[in-house]
């Protein structure tokens, strides 16, 4: 997959207001959770299901920058003393850790309101068009939402110091987790006008290297080192979570891995265009270290 992350980047930076505010704070917080460098994988996927699809960077960008800012409102939250209470995110201090508590719930509720302006935006209408930007907010609103990422989350929550079985756990993590990607991919197919079919392969093979994604991450958390990940390692054991490691082992989920990643790459053969790196870049997820 090519790589799309100064232009990602230098759309985000063009987001955070700029100028003399009251609320200088709060622009601080929000402009430090999102200019932390990650993998970008989200926004990628969007922009080269645009491109597989058809489409342009140009008009499927303010979606992508729509689900960086929705994932990055996601971490925010994640990290806090209520939910994860995690001190380090990205090799950097939480949002918390910086900005005070307050300020970082209120920084992951503006990212979400951020997002929805994006891809409503003048830009993004006159870009993709006024009923392919409401069908893809849309789909971020489900998959992030009630019954998505914030779902997800709340099972999460609910299931902790319990023990549950893995269909449980696989719906956490397919909420919490795979949700997001998949709408991820989605956005970009819809961006460049594709039809429900390819829409729908995209989720499939969002699904697989969502689910793929967390497992490696459980993995990660058992056998890697806090300075690899930039965050906190066997935090997981410590907080007594559900997890695919804990409920199925190491061999199976390294199986596991592989059977999502296939049916990801599966997957790609509803579209036309070249799927190579697309595969190719489900298989390196599969054996990412950090």
């Amino acid at each position: 997959m090519k790589d799309y992350t100064a232009v990602i980047e230098a759309a985000l930076e063009r987001y955070i207001p700029k100028g003399e505010y009251k609320e200088h704070k709060l622009i601080d917080s929000v402009a430090y959770s999102l200019g932390l460098k990650g993998k970008r994988v989200r926004p990628s996927l969007t922009l080269a299901f645009a491109e597989l699809c058809g489409g342009s960077v140009e008009e499927a960008l303010p979606f992508a920058c729509a689900v960086e800012m929705v994932h990055t409102y996601s971490l925010i939250h994640d990290d806090l003393p209520c939910m994860d209470d995690d001190d380090y995110r990205r090799g950097k201090p939480s949002n918390h850790k910086v900005y005070g508590e307050n300020t970082a719930v209120l920084a992951g509720d503006a990212l979400q309101s951020m997002a929805y302006a994006a891809m409503l935006s003048d830009e993004a209408i006159a870009a993709a068009g006024a009923d392919r930007a409401a069908r893809a907010a849309c789909v971020l609103a489900q998959k992030s939402g009630l019954l998505g990422m914030v779902g997800g989350q709340d099972i999460d929550l609910s299931i902790e110091h319990k023990s549950v079985g893995i269909d449980t756990v696989r719906l956490m993590e397919e909420k919490k987790t795979a949700n997001l990607i998949e709408a991820a991919c989605m956005m970009g197919c819809i961006a460049a006008g594709a039809d429900d079919a390819r829409v729908k392969a995209a989720e499939r093979y969002a699904h697989g290297i969502g689910l793929a994604f967390q497992i490696v991450d459980d993995i990660l958390d058992v056998t890697s080192t806090a300075e690899e990940l930039g965050k906190p390692i066997g935090s997981d054991a410590d907080n007594d979570k559900n997890t695919f490691m804990s409920l199925l082992g190491m061999d199976r989920c390294r199986e596991y891995v592989d059977e999502l990643t296939a049916e990801a790459v599966e997957a790609l053969s509803a579209f036309d265009g070249d799927t190579t790196s697309l595969a190719e870049f489900a298989v390196k997820l599969a054996n990412r270290k950090k």
